[in-house]
């Protein structure tokens, strides 16, 4: 009887053991990874898998939530239907041909038990072609976007209450919201939620200094650092998320201000998305006292809702523009010149939010593109102010003539860059025009607007068109450097309403 129970102790023991053993094993195998699909037809999520030490997904999983689809395997050929597109792929090969025309995989199809799989970094080629539109993948997410679907937002703190911050969205959210030690965290695992223009935001607030916008694992994060804990509230249509104390945090903080001396004298400065607009009267708007970190902004015209000229029946100006912006970084940035692309995905953005951003980054010159189907080279164009039936109000200068101090700069700009444009032969016609958000912006200001070379608009999409013209503009503003550079910090006037 004590041998048997000596005997079933041990069994316990053992069985703890081995218990304890699972356990830990089970804490340190890898989470398992899925890519996160946002699309008008669904929002949805599908595994990642490991092959060949790459990251692979099943093809067919993926568009199965977007239509109509079937695929067929055939010793080592696998066929796939998408609606009416069709897809060949084999085992082992590292292209596919998607209706008749290759298509690369950037590594090698794998094909298990009837099951296609393809690299998850296919997706941008493969995707379009089946689907016949844009599909953005943001590989090290694990996020993938299928057309015009991300959803932006906006933040700033309330000018009346700084410890209060409203987020505003382009589509309705349900984040899930987490508090620590001096943080709020907002996770999105289900809506297509974007960066702003920067991932850190800063604000003009002791008790909400910034927000830092990630992502990762197939969900986007805005972290709020705050010095006192925040409750958010949600609007009855879900656009709108505000990060406020309760009462009592409130009148705490307001007896016991921080004693970190960083946090109080914090510059008052915004470097992403934030409400934009003229402020009210009397209101100041946050001025860019932050150092330069962009000496250029390109800001492709356009985007989202807005398409901007049909240019043909299937060219779209907004995807030409910001085709024609990503150049024109490359060379300004080929030139040592520190440039920001505004707009740098398909998003909606207003006239005001890009003067109010462009006035925030404190930059040297801001550059608009702008495309044309009609005429032929590029026409530049600088502001027409209108007459002055708004004054200046002591620090507050008017939004519609904040550009008034800059224009001559502005038109030196053109001028250089009309001169590059004719040394390659194109074209050019400098013009002044009452074109927004030329009159709100407080430094040098150009706007580019690009015509095919010849009656073919598809010329526009070339890549040797493309380099032709950002090569003579960037050329131009280098030229004029020194004089931007000089101009912008004598001059730039400090707020704007």
């Amino acid at each position: 009887m004590r041998w048997s129970e000596k005997r079933i102790g041990a069994q316990f023991i053992a069985l703890a053991i081995l218990s304890t053993i699972a356990t830990l094993v089970m804490l340190a195998a890898p989470q398992e990874k899925h890519l996160s699909v946002y699309s008008t037809a669904a929002n949805y999520s599908l595994p990642i898998v490991q092959r060949q030490g790459r990251d692979y997904v099943g093809l067919l999983e993926l568009l199965e939530p977007l239509g109509t689809v079937s695929a067929k395997a055939d010793g080592r050929r696998w066929r796939l239907h998408y609606n009416n597109i069709l897809g060949e792929f084999v085992q082992g090969q590292s292209h596919a041909r998607i209706q008749g025309r290759d298509a690369d995989l950037f590594g090698q199809f794998v094909m298990e038990d009837g099951r296609g799989l393809v690299p998850l970094v296919s997706l941008t080629s493969l995707l379009p072609r089946f689907l016949g539109g844009p599909a953005t993948l943001h590989a090290e997410a694990q996020r993938l976007f299928i057309g015009s679907v991300a959803t932006h937002f906006t933040a700033s703190v309330s000018p009346d209450d700084p410890s209060r911050l409203v987020l505003h969205f382009s589509a309705p959210v349900n984040p899930s919201v987490a508090s620590e030690h001096g943080k709020l965290r907002m996770t999105f695992s289900r809506e297509p939620v974007m960066a702003p223009a920067s991932p850190r935001l800063t604000f003009d607030s002791k008790t909400i200094p910034e927000a830092d916008y990630s992502e990762s694992n197939g969900a986007a994060e805005i972290a709020v650092s705050t010095t006192i804990p925040l409750m958010a509230s949600f609007s009855p249509d879900g656009r709108t998320i505000t990060l406020e104390p309760s009462k009592n945090q409130a009148a705490t903080a307001a007896a016991n201000p921080p004693a970190n001396a960083a946090l109080q004298n914090r510059p008052a400065a915004t470097t992403g998305l934030a409400t934009p607009g003229p402020a009210t009267a009397g209101a100041p708007t946050p001025g860019p006292t932050v150092s330069r970190r962009y000496f250029a902004i390109v800001d492709a015209s356009h985007g989202g809702d807005d398409r901007g000229e049909a240019l043909s029946s299937t060219l779209a100006e907004k995807d030409v523009t910001i085709a024609f912006a990503r150049w024109l970084r490359q060379e300004l940035q080929n030139r040592g010149i520190t440039t920001l692309v505004l707009r740098d995905s398909d998003a909606n953005l207003s006239l005001d939010d890009r003067a109010y951003l462009a006035n925030n980054m404190n930059v040297a010159v801001y550059v608009a593109i702008h495309a044309a189907s009609n005429g032929h080279g590029v026409r530049l164009y600088t502001a027409l102010l209108p007459y002055a039936d708004e004054e200046d109000r002591g620090p507050f200068l008017s939004w519609t003539r904040a550009q008034q101090s800059s224009l001559s700069m502005s038109q030196a700009v053109a001028a250089s860059v009309a001169a590059e444009l004719k040394k390659q032969q194109v074209p050019v016609r400098t013009l002044l025009a009452p074109l927004r958000p030329l009159n709100n912006v407080m430094m040098a200001a150009l706007a580019v607007e690009v015509a095919p070379p010849a009656s073919d608009v598809a010329r526009l999409t070339s890549p040797e068109y493309q380099q032709l013209i950002t090569t003579a503009v960037a050329n131009g503003i280098a030229n004029v450097r020194e004089q931007l550079g000089e101009s912008s910090r004598a001059a730039m006037p400090s707020r704007v309403e």
